[in-house]
């Protein structure tokens, strides 16, 4: 382990520290924090000392509203000034998040609000919380109303910071302390709870894309960033992928982002990218196929560096980023379990790269727990006893979920995904466990299939999934979204099955092609697979 690894994990991994010590106030109060985007792009910078100073207000209110350590308190807001502040102030108390994307229906914030005593909500979010589908008439949780009048039995976020000037120190809760209570997507199966330690912040910090060097297995200290680079992360800090890269991340590090308020879309992201010369893009497959397809950018972007997660990244839009934005599109793969692990370098194109420094992986065989032969598809494990950055021990109240989660020896934590490992250490993604096609004893990577049909001119998305067959057991179909303007013709399916004929072996060929409107998605915008399959097996 380097001195950087050994420095990070004693930080925050200390018996007595304390988040908002760490993200907040031992930073320079001069320095900026965010640069808040409105979506009229317009900005303000917000420092750490305006962070300070509110959140201590904040941090006052929930005092008096009995918020200490250990409580849960719910979040369900758009990026914005205050989200941050209210953030710090529950960290401030040693209470733990419990963050609600604004992209969740009724259901899905009703699941992850059974523990909280406090929620923290936008006033024009506000219905998502109205008593039905799971969500109680008589909640046992009290509700903070930001930016809108509050409701019968409802606090106004407003009046509360106007009552308080000064508030309680910070409170300690250590590296082992709760700092939030994330939720897995729920691609595979129900959202499972997360619990998330102060410690985690180590790995978060180690994983910022500073730059995205070409040779991952260094893991000596990144030189500091340089003064002209402007971050731009389009993730949403209500899911756990969006809240360690665009918030919890930056403020650990003490590095400056730009955080936009509201949903930027395609074209004003051009003018975004243009007017802050944003360096550093981060953002997910299909928020790259919405620029795309929403015309040219302008000329003389800063640009130098753009990274994608969340989904496979498909081929053909690695190279459209590559000739229209003169860049290279590098993946990286995380979890909610791990943060970020994997990342991928213009030295390893096409895969999900190599371990980050503080990680050690390996694609273990299916039929025993040790690693398979180069080229092998198989389980994508992290070994734990050689993780030091590893801080991921189970889910809240799910033993059975845990204990599938890690080999009998406790050495091996699955990842659920499957991959291989090539020559140069690189690692190739395959699918999700149960993704995995298997007929007629061939296993098909969805993936494989997926990146050649949407070599096809007129595909502007393909999910391939495996559907019960009398004959293979189990043979793969597919679903492609077409291009604005195209139209589904006679022989589509044909020619798609004869590109995949002439890449891969039969088994791999789709034996339907279903033209749809659209893909059935996660509220974080991942295609839910198992929708598909579910939808066919009824029919």
């Amino acid at each position: 382990m380097t001195d950087r690894l050994a420095a990070l994990r004693a930080t925050f991994g200390a018996p007595d520290a304390c988040a908002a010590r760490l993200l907040c106030d031992i930073h320079p109060a001069a320095d900026v924090a965010f640069t808040v985007v409105e979506p009229d792009l317009s900005a303000r910078n917000l420092t750490y000392g305006e962070l300070k100073r509110e959140s201590t207000r904040f941090a006052a209110a929930l005092a008096d509203l009995g918020i200490g350590p250990g409580d849960a308190v719910g979040v369900l807001m758009g990026r914005s000034v205050e989200l941050v502040v209210i953030l710090l102030g529950i960290w401030r108390r040693g209470a733990a998040l419990v963050p609600l994307s604004t992209t969740l229906g009724r259901p899905g914030i009703a699941a992850r609000l059974r523990d909280v005593r406090l929620v923290v909500v936008d006033a024009d979010r506000r219905t998502k919380l109205a008593a039905g589908e799971g969500v109680p008439a008589d909640p046992r949780w009290r509700v903070v109303v930001v930016r809108g009048e509050p409701g019968r039995r409802e606090l106004s976020f407003e009046a509360l910071m106007a009552t308080y000037v000064d508030g309680p120190d910070p409170v300690a809760i250590g590296g082992r302390g709760l700092l939030a209570q994330v939720y897995t997507a729920g691609t595979t199966g129900p959202p499972r709870a997360v619990p998330v330690p102060v410690r985690a912040l180590a790995a978060f910090v180690a994983a910022l894309d500073d730059g995205v060097p070409d040779d991952l297995s260094d893991d000596a200290a990144k030189p500091a960033p340089a003064s002209d680079e402007v971050h731009w992360d389009t993730a949403d800090p209500g899911w756990a992928g969006g809240l360690y890269s665009v918030l919890l991340g930056p403020l650990a590090a003490c590095r400056r982002r730009l955080l936009t308020r509201g949903a930027v879309l395609p074209v004003p992201a051009w003018r975004l990218l243009d007017g802050f010369r944003v360096t550093h893009l981060h953002a997910g497959p299909a928020y790259f196929r919405a620029m795309a397809a929403s015309g040219p950018p302008p000329p003389g972007l800063a640009l130098r560096h753009a990274t994608s997660t969340g989904e496979p990244l498909a081929p053909d839009l690695a190279s459209w980023v590559a000739e229209v934005l003169g860049v290279a599109l590098c993946d990286r793969y995380g979890q909610a379990e791990l943060g970020a692990v994997l990342a991928g370098s213009a030295a390893c194109p096409g895969t999900i790269g190599r371990p980050g420094p503080g990680w050690s992986t390996a694609v273990l065989a299916d039929d025993r727990d040790e690693p398979a032969l180069p080229g092998t598809v198989g389980r994508l494990a992290v070994d734990r006893t050689t993780s030091p950055l590893m801080w991921f021990d189970g889910y809240l109240d799910d033993s059975d979920a845990t204990a599938a989660s890690f080999t009998p020896d406790g050495r091996w934590y699955l990842t659920g995904d499957t991959a291989s490992l090539d020559a140069a250490g690189c690692h190739r993604f395959s699918a999700r466990s149960g993704d995995v096609i298997v007929t007629g004893g061939h296993r098909i990577a969805p993936f494989d299939v997926e990146s050649v049909v949407m070599l096809h001119a007129d595909v502007a998305e393909a999910v391939v999934v495996g559907v019960p067959a009398a004959r293979r057991g189990v043979v793969p179909e597919a679903y492609v979204v077409l291009r604005s303007g195209a139209e589904p013709t006679f022989g589509l399916a044909e020619e798609l099955k004869r590109m995949v004929r002439a890449k891969l072996p039969e088994p791999a060929v789709p034996r339907v092609v279903h033209v749809v409107d659209a893909l059935p998605r996660t509220p974080g915008g991942t295609v839910r697979r198992a929708a598909l399959r579910e939808r066919r097996a009824n029919w």
